[in-house]
């Protein structure tokens, strides 16, 4: 937890209600959220039923040397691919992935799916490694350096990041779903649980109401420094 949260005075609250009003305002909000919930609901029905292209026999590098493709999945028919961006030799890697990926702690319950869920760096490996131990992150990495996957899944060296999806079928392995930018909020809780609060996430790009505090888009989010210092490992 930080230990100095940042507390903002708004220049304006909601208006305050009786219940009943309060309570037709939600009931109007419902409508929207649960015609959301049925919109998502299709969207993963047509994501289900995407065609898939076959992948080449990769190579990556683990944490125990060279592991080909097929055999990151251990065993398991599906395979979910963050695509953590990368600058050799830097100190700080992306806040927005070391954030970003800080999140997933506990992943077993994708056992029950038939499914894991790794990071692949188009860093060194031995970089990578210690960068994982530094902020903390309880992922398990791999890196992309020695062969053009990344590139090929559309995370490219000094590009970007991204999520793919993988599916196995023997050895072979077919790349199914692909986002990246503002489509990797769907994997995340953080902004869900920031988006429901009142204020939302005080970013200068959303509609908020007139004297809602607002801020530099990104400027609310913990830096890698800052994941380091509560989950990394010289963390108190």
């Amino acid at each position: 937890m930080m230990t100095n949260p940042v507390t903002t005075q708004p220049a304006a609250l909601p208006p305050v209600v009786d219940d009943a009003t309060w309570r037709a305002a939600l009931d109007d909000l419902r409508r929207r959220e649960k015609a959301a919930t049925r919109e998502l609901d299709a969207i993963a029905a047509q994501r289900r039923r995407l065609p898939m292209v076959r992948m080449p026999d990769y190579t990556l590098i683990g944490e125990h040397g060279p592991v080909r493709l097929a055999d990151v999945f251990e065993g398991r028919s599906q395979l979910i691919v963050y695509n953590h961006m990368w600058t050799d030799g830097a100190e700080w890697q992306c806040g927005g992935c070391t954030g970003f990926t800080s999140q997933f702690t506990r992943l077993e319950f994708l056992d029950n799916y038939d499914a894991r869920f790794v990071i692949v760096t188009n860093g060194p490996i031995e970089e990578a490694l210690a960068y994982r131990t530094k902020v903390g992150n309880k992922m398990t990495w791999y890196s992309s350096s020695e062969s053009s996957f990344g590139a090929d899944v559309d995370a490219a060296p000094g590009e970007g990041f991204a999520v793919n999806v993988f599916l196995r079928d023997g050895d072979a392995v077919y790349r199914t779903w692909h986002t990246n930018g503002r489509g990797t909020e769907q994997l995340s809780h953080s902004f869900a649980l920031i988006d429901v609060l009142p204020w939302g996430r005080q970013e200068e790009w959303q509609d908020s109401p007139e004297g809602w505090p607002q801020r530099p888009t990104y400027s609310g989010w913990l830096d890698s420094p800052d994941i380091a210092r509560v989950y990394g490992s010289d963390a108190e």
